[in-house]
């Protein structure tokens, strides 16, 4: 009897029983030969169907306790999409896949995945690739997941893992199976409990303008479902569904909760990461709600911490592994690491910092101007220093509820040409690259992803006549104080 109520149950679900899954992983693990191996059994099982990127998000249909179900897969490559999904309080998947190659092991974006699915806070499975290769070593990588706090059933944790070939086609009937076992279990248990009727939301996954067909979006419906004709609103952007197109380039009347479908409709290409909602006077006001939630939670976190709060959360970027230990082991132990990591700042980590509400700092890094220019549209604090006593005293500042300077603001950047003598000192022959570098200007020398140190221009020379500042594409000689060890080929970045 209880078997007959739950087949019940779950056949009178209909669409809302559809897993999204998100897959993750570093490159060149497997996610994309996954995907295939995927297609070519769905292929294989009910001769139709199969996986496709044109709309960033595909369908795959396979049998289940004797049942047709329907699983959807994200397609949207990188990590960028994904965290601004959830930077905007949502995340388009209810199922992740960590994917890690059985050979190579954990690299350094598997770590990011695995910060970005903590965050999410959604069940996810860890799939070991590459099972067919001779070097395989899947209790290795069992061992360098656990270093990770990823514990996989019958290693102390309750994560389901299963090794698979996309290369043979080894467990992926397997996989699809435990994906929706998975959803099963953890999410879609929550669907069946009646809840009224809900208000539709979807998210936003990809967007662009087509010439021919004007505004096109692709999104995932969380919630309620979707009909030609209905009026739809994303932040300030208005429309009419016009069409809706499926990964197969099908025309549907109406889409589910759980489908990926293009909207043809808009005004305007929505922002990826942004959500959907109907156009009615309700949920218009429960939209402003939402906008100003988010848009005080990004004021408080770019100038200051609540002098109530009690944790402060912090991503740390640094110049090696010794300077990384120093800082993280010398920070109060309120302060709560979401991240650490050598190397230069990403866009991944400041979008990981806008989701979890996290200061950004850095030591010594490179930090491009597009990674800048985000964290200030994102409203990140996002500062580079290359003395850790003020990067702890700031920090320290921010704990304790004083308020932050603004982000370090970049003013251009320069490559070094040439250098020449002068009096007792050195010129740097330089052309701007971006920007525009001026007199007075507090300058970061970098040799590939190594900064040498900081400075400032005392003195911007064009020929033999002096100058204030000089713009973007033009040539100068520049002196700076205290002289750093330059050479031809190193970078300037100009900033306040």
């Amino acid at each position: 009897m209880p078997k007959k109520n739950t087949q019940k149950l779950v056949q009178t679900s209909g669409n809302l029983g559809i897993p999204v899954v998100a897959v993750l992983g570093h490159v060149d693990h497997g996610k994309t030969s996954l995907l295939d191996a995927i297609r070519k059994t769905s292929i294989a099982v009910l001769e139709h169907g199969g996986i496709t990127q044109r709309i960033g998000a595909s369908s795959v249909e396979v049998f289940h306790e004797d049942k047709k179900r329907q699983i959807t897969f994200i397609d949207t490559p990188g990590h960028e999409a994904f965290s601004k999904m959830r930077s905007r309080g949502a995340t388009a998947a209810n199922i992740g896949l960590l994917i890690v190659s059985s050979s190579e092991g954990i690299k350094p974006q598997t770590k990011e995945s695995i910060q970005h699915l903590r965050v999410s806070k959604i069940p996810f499975i860890v799939v070991l690739t590459k099972s067919d290769l001779p070097d395989k070593n899947p209790e290795k990588v069992i061992g360098e997941l656990a270093k990770e706090e990823v514990l996989v059933e019958g290693r102390g944790g309750d994560i389901p893992q299963i090794e698979v070939s996309a290369k043979t086609g080894h467990n992926i009937k397997e996989l699809l199976e435990l994906i929706l076992l998975v959803f099963d279990l953890k999410v879609g248990a929550e669907k069946l409990v009646p809840s009224g009727v809900e208000r539709f939301e979807a998210i936003v996954i990809e967007s662009k303008r087509d010439i021919k067909r004007g505004s096109l979006a692709t999104v995932i419906i969380k919630k309620g479902n979707l009909k030609i004709k209905d009026e739809i609103t994303s932040g300030k952007i208005h429309g009419r569904v016009k069409a809706l197109i499926t990964d197969k380039r099908e025309k549907i009347q109406k889409a589910e909760e759980g489908e990926g479908v293009e909207i043809l409709g808009f005004e305007d290409p929505p922002v990826v990461g942004e959500m959907v909602y109907k156009k009615s006077d309700a949920q218009i006001k429960q939209v402003g709600k939402v906008e100003k939630i988010e848009k005080a939670e990004g004021k408080k976190s770019l100038f200051f911490m609540s002098s109530e709060a009690s944790e402060l959360s912090i991503i740390v970027c640094a110049e090696t592994e010794g300077a990384l230990e120093a800082i993280t082991a010398s920070l109060p132990k309120e302060i709560k690491v979401i991240l650490k990591k050598t190397g230069e700042v990403t866009e991944a980590d400041v979008l990981l910092a806008k989701s979890t509400g996290a200061i950004l700092v850095s030591f010594n890094t490179k930090i491009r101007n597009e990674v800048q220019r985000l964290a200030q549209v994102e409203r990140v604090l996002l500062k580079n220093y290359t003395v850790i006593y003020e990067l702890l005293d700031e920090v320290k500042d921010a704990l304790e509820g004083k308020q932050l300077s603004l982000q370090e603001q970049i003013f251009g950047s320069a490559v070094v040409l040439a250098s020449f003598p002068f009096e007792k000192t050195k010129v740097l022959g330089i052309r701007v690259t971006e920007g525009r570098v001026a007199r007075g200007d507090k300058v970061r020398l970098i040799r590939g992803e190594e900064v040498i140190g900081e400075s400032t221009i005392t003195s911007v020379r064009i020929g033999k006549e002096q100058a204030s500042k000089v713009e973007k594409g033009k040539e100068c000689g520049i002196i700076i104080a205290p002289v750093l060890d330059f050479t031809i080929g190193d970078m300037l970045l100009c900033h306040d």
